[in-house]
């Protein structure tokens, strides 16, 4: 809205968007959209790591192939797709890597070590690439990292904190998360937090010792707050087993 009080209008632009499927998972898959992707529509400037999985269950109970499934799509597809699109940025000194990973890559709760596990990789992978591009003096090729709290998309229905904390702390809504991560990314901002009290329970995990954390976690609500998701979990295969008679 302009000053005067009318709207803008926006130039009309004649936009085209490409969409493909592909196994982030999978290198090999990974490797030919890429490919695809090059021919078809040209060289990717901006990448977004956005994609992941959760088991949802605790880690005795979970299978092999739900961890190895978290773990490839969570963290390793990262390594796949950067090693795609990267040599061209770093060819034309001309980039963008954006990695959306979790505030459970900065600190994490019970019942989901797999999560947690690939969202940490996640985090390590993104600071290291990070730190190899400004020792390198790539300086046009920017990175921000994403760590939003709990989005309410239905990945992790179920999840409760401490009820007298929780309306201090809803899930947010993912209209909100696009929004700040947008803004982190057009400003070059190297890593959004989203809300802002994200920071403050970071720094608290790094300075604190570890069993002051664990009350901390106890007043909030958040050492369990994955377990009546993963009951939910539970409750919704079983009555799919039973459904289909297996």
């Amino acid at each position: 809205v302009s000053g005067d009080g009318e709207k803008d209008v926006l130039p009309h632009c004649n936009l085209q968007v490409y969409t493909y499927t592909c196994d982030v998972g999978k290198r090999e898959n990974v490797y030919l959209t890429a490919e695809r992707v090059r021919k078809e529509v040209g060289e990717v400037s901006v990448l977004v790591n956005n994609a992941g999985v959760v088991s949802g269950h605790h880690l005795l109970e979970c299978p092999d192939e739900l961890i190895e499934r978290t773990m490839m799509v969570n963290c390793h597809a990262h390594f796949w797709t950067t090693k795609a699109f990267l040599p061209k940025m770093l060819e034309m000194n001309h980039g963008h890597i954006v990695t959306v990973a979790s505030s459970l890559g900065l600190f994490s709760t019970a019942g989901v070590e797999d999560y947690c596990a690939s969202k940490f990789g996640a985090v390590g992978f993104h600071e290291s690439l990070s730190h190899e591009l400004k020792a390198a003096e790539k300086d046009g090729i920017k990175t921000t990292l994403v760590c939003p709290y709990l989005v309410d998309t239905g990945m992790f229905r179920g999840c409760r904190i401490r009820k007298e904390i929780e309306p201090f702390l809803p899930p947010l809504k993912p209209e909100y998360c696009v929004k700040q991560a947008m803004r982190a990314i057009l400003t070059d901002q190297p890593m959004i937090c989203t809300p802002r009290l994200m920071y403050m329970v970071t720094f608290m995990k790094s300075i604190l010792p570890f069993e002051a954390v664990v009350c901390m976690y106890r007043f909030l609500g958040a050492d369990k707050c994955m377990y009546p998701f993963i009951a939910q979990r539970k409750q919704a295969t079983n009555n799919n087993e039973a459904k289909n008679g297996i």
